[in-house]
């Protein structure tokens, strides 16, 4: 596959990283080591995702039904849904609430779905101010960044980088200590909560049974957004819902204990419309904003299954590609293999149809993930639709067109096999191809080919055949 220059660029500017280099094995390596801990600790933990697999496969089959019974209980305990088709609908609804409310100011906790509709751009050139109230989320902002990972935004900033950068916005030089940058983050962050006049946050689950919608979270940023500004909004992509409180409660252990290796997060906040009268705290509008955004496309195709996805980050954890590129590589807001199948499902081949390719189709994120998405398999469908719908290279398709016509007459592959052993000694050494030509040399840059070996099988088996006879 003939990718992108811009992913090229990427990729590159990712190796040459010196602390991205860094960064990636430790995270990586610390959380795939949690896992496997927080995975022995289960004697069942295989059953467990047999039965998370099947849970979130009958939402998917039954998603009409649970989104109708979700939205009703949700307007019934006060709270207003509202259903988007593309992100610019979401984006336009939001921008309508924060009309009609007067506000001037938004606080946000962590969401990728914010993050997939560009959502503080929007708001932003309209005039809004908006603050990141999530640690991570709030240096990679500072930064004019995006995140580089689903549940660790801000891995590949190193202590002295985001030293500089609250610095710049306290005018004053700060160490790199964690202890005195937690701190003036907080105190950054406290005078945000009290003056925003909107609270936004994503949905880590709606439980349909109840209307409530559900937010995981280890540094209690998530609470103070919900309860502190007059107006909550919170955002859900249309397959984040669960049916029951019992499903919930087989589902967040999987999360937690494949996100960070926890038995359960330090915070998990569920909310059920605004507040009540007798309440002491909380919004008095509480809007949902479920969006589609090209997810129902995928339902009943063959990559359905990459919507069971609850967005724990276990496949980024042990993906191989990703632990040389990080996340910005890959170009959109989903990295690592999930942000491989998924991405260009949302979006299109021609601007995505490198993801598919960058990976080594190892399986490990298969075997890692919660709710059993066969990943790397969605890998190679898109592979075969993207030949299929002819988005191969020509030179590609010419040399596989070729390669069958060999195959196919004994002749011209005995005569092809000769070539090969002879010519492949001009590009390298003794043992491998160094230099390979055309479309091949991308291979050779930085892996070993072996050298065809100087006799093959058919010549040994021919000789040794004459010899029996002689």
């Amino acid at each position: 596959m003939n990718l992108s220059a811009d992913f090229f660029r990427r990729v590159e500017s990712a190796l040459t990283d010196e602390q991205l280099q860094k960064a990636l094995p430790f995270t990586q390596d610390r959380l795939r080591t949690a896992r496997i801990q927080a995975a022995k600790e289960i004697d069942h933990f295989e059953s467990m995702r047999d039965m998370a697999s099947e849970m979130r496969m009958h939402t998917l089959e039954n998603l009409d039904s649970y989104l109708e019974q979700l939205a009703t209980n949700v307007r019934n305990h006060g709270g207003q849904v509202h259903f988007a088709r593309r992100d610019r609908d979401a984006v336009a609804c939001i921008q309508d609430i924060i009309r009609k409310t007067g506000a001037n100011s938004v606080i946000k906790s962590k969401s990728m779905m914010t993050e997939e509709i560009h959502l503080n751009k929007h708001l932003e050139n309209a005039g809004v101010k908006v603050i990141e109230s999530d640690l991570g989320e709030y240096i990679i902002q500072l930064a004019g960044e995006s995140p580089s990972h689903l549940i660790a935004p801000a891995i590949h900033k190193s202590r002295k980088q985001v030293s500089e950068l609250f610095s710049k916005v306290a005018n004053r030089e700060l160490s790199d200590r964690t202890e005195e940058l937690c701190q003036f983050a907080r105190e950054q962050l406290r005078s945000e909560f009290l003056q925003a006049d909107i609270g936004i946050t994503g949905c880590n689950f709606a439980v349909a049974e109840s209307g409530t919608i559900v937010l995981i979270s280890n540094e209690g940023n998530a609470c103070l957004t919900t309860t502190m500004p007059k107006v909550h909004i919170a955002l859900m992509g249309i397959e984040r819902i669960v049916p029951t409180w019992n499903d919930l409660g087989m589902i967040v252990p999987m999360l937690t204990r494949s996100a960070t290796g926890q038995k359960i997060s330090v915070y998990m906040t569920t909310i059920t419309g605004p507040r009540h009268q007798e309440d002491i705290d909380g919004p008095d509008e509480f809007h949902l904003i479920i969006l589609d955004n090209g997810r129902s496309d995928i339902l009943g195709t063959a990559y359905q299954e990459v919507l069971k996805c609850i967005r724990c980050g276990a496949c980024l954890n042990v993906c191989p590609v990703y632990r040389q590129i990080g996340g910005h590589a890959y170009g959109g807001v989903y990295s690592g293999p999930i942000g491989s199948v998924l991405t260009p499902l949302l979006g299109d081949y021609e601007e995505w149809g490198e993801l598919p390719y960058a990976s080594s189709l190892c399986g490990a994120c298969t075997e890692v993930c919660p709710v059993k998405i066969p990943l790397h398999d969605l890998l190679l469908e898109h592979r075969k639709d993207e030949v299929e719908q002819g988005h191969s290279p020509f030179l590609e398709k010419v040399a596989f067109q070729t390669f069958q016509q060999v195959t196919r007459h004994p002749t011209l592959y005995q005569a092809a096999v000769s070539m090969a052993q002879v010519g492949s000694r001009l590009f390298g050494s003794e043992q491998h191809i160094t230099d390979a030509p055309g479309s091949l040399a991308n291979w050779t840059e930085t892996r070993d080919l072996p050298q065809p070996a100087k006799q093959s099988f058919h010549s040994w088996w021919k000789k040794e055949r004459e010899k029996k006879h002689e």
